[in-house]
């Protein structure tokens, strides 16, 4: 965690608060805790998350309009040390120097419970805009993990609202729990919950898989990896 790096976006729900020793934390809810900022926009996420899994990397999708690379959300990977250990000494991974293929397909592949915390970070977003996305973005990792695209990707925000606009600092969390059930949260409140193991492996692959939407928060996770192994 760098707390030379000052936040510039405020999440729903949290403030930040500066500790006699000059580092930051996060109040959350109500609850004090360590934070992590991700540079690039500013955005706090707490080190670790009320069901004890803990940060393991911070980034941004980006998505280019009319040549340009537009920031719209930054996000935070969470896992739980001791399931992903399990994962991956169940499969004989050796160490490594670095990260392997094989490594984060077996995080892709297995349901490890992984939970991905977005803020929002760009303006006039709405849930619409979100909805198309994930079909977007899902459908080609999907048909890339082997399967074909269908009405799958539009189940994942649920019945949350198309008109919702989602101001700067909204927050949205996707949990792929145990036996492969996706779990939607949006500002706190359960929208959505179902069974896909193919939605599950495809919304992994895209922050883990060969084509990540942020590289450096991929290679983080990596590194986290390795201390497991």
């Amino acid at each position: 965690m760098n707390s030379d790096t000052r936040a510039t976006t405020v999440n729903r729900d949290t403030k930040e608060k500066t500790t006699e020793n000059g580092e930051s934390n996060l109040v959350y809810k109500g609850k004090e805790m360590p934070i992590e900022v991700e540079p690039k926009t500013g955005v706090s996420f707490p080190v670790e998350l009320s069901d004890g899994k803990e940060l393991k990397a911070v980034g941004v999708r980006r998505k280019s309009v009319l040549g340009f690379s537009i920031k719209i959300y930054s996000f935070g990977i969470y896992a739980d040390n001791r399931t992903l250990m399990h994962a991956l000494k169940s499969k004989m991974v050796k160490a490594e120097a670095k990260a392997t293929k094989e490594m984060y397909r077996i995080v892709i592949d297995n349901p490890v419970g992984i939970t991905v915390k977005m803020v929002i970070v760009f303006s006039n977003l709405t849930m619409s805009m979100v909805r198309r996305n994930f079909d977007e973005t899902l459908g080609a990792a999907i048909m890339k993990l082997g399967g074909e695209k269908n009405d799958l990707t539009k189940r994942i925000i649920g019945e949350a609202k198309d008109g919702i606009k989602l101001a700067p600092g909204s927050e949205l969390e996707i949990t792929c729990l145990p036996g492969y059930v996706v779990e939607t949260k949006v500002h706190g409140k359960v929208v959505n919950k179902f069974e896909s193991e193919m939605l599950c492996r495809a919304y992994i692959y895209l922050y883990l898989g060969d084509d990540p939407l942020d590289k450096e928060a991929k290679e983080k996770f990596g590194m986290s990896l390795l201390s497991l192994v």
